[in-house]
């Protein structure tokens, strides 16, 4: 029989987690799969509540406390890390615990990852949103700046399933420090997509805001750091041959034409010369920033993830 395991990160959020629990204990009851619920209280500050009753289904529900807070994605990180390492589970489903992943969802996520042998990870393809109309529209242009910067649309949250197989790959990826979905496209692991419509919240108010939304998008960009730094300095690339074309231009107008009003040739070729050696910085920080991210380990999930880890405990 599968055993399955499903990953929440919580920080404070602990009302609607107390009937996201509810819903997957019966949905665990209707799959042929043994299911473990693991919640990662990333450093909340609230008082946990005690749990209610005993769950049908669910064979295990957990807590895992990390020192610090360290923000949803890092949060993912370490726990997927940790289960990895300290525990054997087939299949690892990552999912958020306000009720917006729906559980009902997660049988046919796991049917389609089992359908490939249990060799490809299935993320849930956002067929529609359920967020204010301000939300909507920061993420659309978070979703076009991405598009423009990394060459890949947005279409993923955190709603994923990923067999053992992927998951020894992903936790010795540092990428997945800074963003986990970004980290599984990037590392070019098999995935396929399912269009699952967002949910409502469960209970309370999202705590992602304009400024969250922004660190989010900054932190799934910062993980095509290389590819970013790439785009950008082919573009300052264009910008120095384009002025310097320029300068030749006007120096071609002043020497050979009639055309150039006096003093008018001087001023333009300074501009441009100006122009062009900012270029030249620019371009040599970005080869000098890309060649540092091609290079750059700085987290290893398997290697650093327990100085995070303060314990797992049932709930």
């Amino acid at each position: 029989m599968t055993n399955v395991v499903v990953c929440i990160p919580v920080f404070n959020d602990w009302q609607p987690v107390v009937t996201l629990l509810d819903q997957l204990d019966g949905v665990a009851a209707t799959m042929k799969a043994v299911v473990d619920v693991v919640l990662v209280d990333d450093g909340s500050t609230e008082v946990r509540p005690e749990r209610l009753g005993r769950f049908r289904a669910l064979r295990r529900v957990s807590v895992l406390r990390l020192r610090r807070n360290v923000g949803h994605q890092r949060a993912i990180a370490l726990a997927l890390t940790h289960l990895y390492a300290t525990a054997h589970h087939d299949l690892f489903v990552v999912m958020d615990g306000d009720g917006e992943d729906a559980p009902q969802h997660v049988p046919l996520l796991v049917d389609q990852c089992l359908q490939s042998n249990a060799r490809r990870a299935v993320f849930a393809k956002r067929a529609k949103r359920s967020e204010g109309w301000l939300f909507k529209l920061g993420y659309v242009g978070f979703k076009v700046v991405h598009r423009l910067l990394v060459g890949r649309k947005v279409e993923v949250g955190n709603f994923s399933v990923l067999p053992r197989c992927l998951v020894e790959r992903l936790v010795a990826m540092s990428e997945m420090w800074n963003h986990y979905a970004a980290a599984v496209f990037h590392g070019r692991l098999p995935v396929d997509l399912v269009p699952v419509p967002r949910s409502k919240r469960l209970a309370g108010e999202s705590k992602m805001n304009a400024l969250s939304l922004v660190t989010h998008g900054l932190s799934a960009i910062s993980v095509y750091s290389g590819v970013v730094g790439a785009r950008i300095l082919a573009i300052l690339t264009m910008a120095g041959v384009t002025t310097m074309v320029g300068i030749v231009g006007v120096i071609v107008v002043k020497t050979f034409t009639q055309l150039a009003i006096p003093g008018w040739a001087t001023n333009t070729v300074g501009l441009l010369m100006v122009s062009l050696l900012n270029l030249a910085l620019m371009t040599m920080f970005m080869v000098l920033f890309t060649l540092r991210a091609r290079t750059e380990y700085s987290f290893l999930p398997l290697r650093d993830y327990h100085y995070f880890i303060l314990d797992e405990k049932d709930w």
